[in-house]
């Protein structure tokens, strides 16, 4: 996505609504092949991030953010600027998904931010020169691919030092539209992240080459193509052998499979009752079941809610997929025109 355009007024604002996504696995941790990681990853209704932007007389930050969001828009602003303009700019966050919970929240917001600011202000940019600039897409490319596009995406991996940048997008089919996503998240735990995240990765076994080359197969031949077809059955039986894989080369970093039992407990008595894809988004908590339709995705719902019962800290909901990106809208005051993106 490109983002460009004049100079707002004064008095325009920016909104930018970016949605959330799931990680579904990395195809190869080890670089087997001399390239380190590619991934999987699915971008959803639901759970998103929006913010407004408008010009000020001095950076703001507001709305429903945490402390450490708030400086994560602090340093983008600070790049921002640097990189393109020292206008000041006040950032409102209206929504946001908590914070390394397996959604791609850090993603999302920084790209949010740099969209608006780009938008607002009247530069060029691509999502990807943005991401680049504000540190985001380094190991995995679908935050910042599901931004532009949406859909059930597959990137390359980072190709390192000569080619620096986002990696590359390798394949993107729709998702179907009547296929539903239950999402299972353990609100009591958080995903690892930073220096936690690095000393994890560092600590692990190599990745058999063996099992980079059936994860490569079940993408290809079983999850990509069932998600064409619209055939569930090999897309979920896929989904679930390549998660069960990656979760159990992570097991001891995260302490299972899935980094919370009651969010397994959840997922497995679903997939006991139905065909379903299940696994953990990144490093969790939250954890998915993608079923065939709507009435599916209630049972499923259901099912999860008694294998839970009386644990307050997990949440479940059903949403779907989002075959679009982001969008970014601007409004000026004077003349109530809407650009969108």
């Amino acid at each position: 996505m490109q983002l460009h355009s004049r100079r707002l007024q004064p008095h325009a604002t920016v909104t930018v609504d970016a949605p959330a996504r799931l990680h579904l696995g990395f195809l190869d941790p080890n670089a087997s092949l001399g390239r380190a990681f590619g991934s999987l990853g699915l971008v959803i209704d639901g759970a998103g991030t929006r913010i407004e932007a408008r010009l000020t007389g001095h950076d703001q930050i507001e709305g429903a953010v945490t402390d450490a969001e708030r400086e994560r828009i602090a340093i983008c602003l600070e790049r921002l600027h640097a990189a393109y303009d020292p206008t000041p700019v006040a950032i409102e966050v209206t929504q946001t998904p908590r914070a390394h919970s397996g959604l791609g929240s850090g993603t999302q917001l920084s790209l949010a931010v740099g969209s608006a600011f780009v938008r607002l202000l009247g530069h060029v940019a691509t999502s990807a020169d943005l991401a680049s600039l504000l540190g985001r897409g380094a190991r995995s490319g679908i935050g910042v691919l599901g931004f532009d596009a949406g859909g059930l995406l597959v990137d390359g991996g980072p190709s390192g030092d000569l080619h620096p940048g986002v990696p590359p997008l390798l394949a993107r089919q729709p998702f179907p539209g009547s296929w539903r996503v239950l999402l299972v998240s353990d609100n009591a735990r958080e995903g690892l992240h930073g220096a936690e995240e690095r000393r994890g990765l560092a600590a692990l076994a190599p990745f058999p080459q063996k099992l980079a080359a059936h994860l490569c197969h079940l993408v290809l031949m079983k999850i990509l193509p069932g998600a064409t077809e619209r055939n569930i059955v090999p897309f979920a039986h896929g989904l679930t052998e390549m998660q069960q894989t990656i979760g159990e080369y992570f097991a001891p970093v995260q302490g299972g499979v899935f980094a919370s039992p009651d969010v397994e407990r959840a997922l497995r008595a679903v997939a006991a009752q139905r065909t379903a894809g299940i696994g953990q988004s990144s490093w969790g908590p939250t954890g998915f079941a993608i079923v065939a339709n709507a009435h599916e995705a209630e049972c499923a719902l259901a099912t999860a809610r008694e294998a839970t019962r009386g644990m307050p800290h997990i949440e479940c909901t059903v949403v779907a997929g989002r075959n679009r990106g982001a969008t970014v809208r601007s409004a000026e005051a004077r003349q109530q025109r809407i650009d969108a993106a």
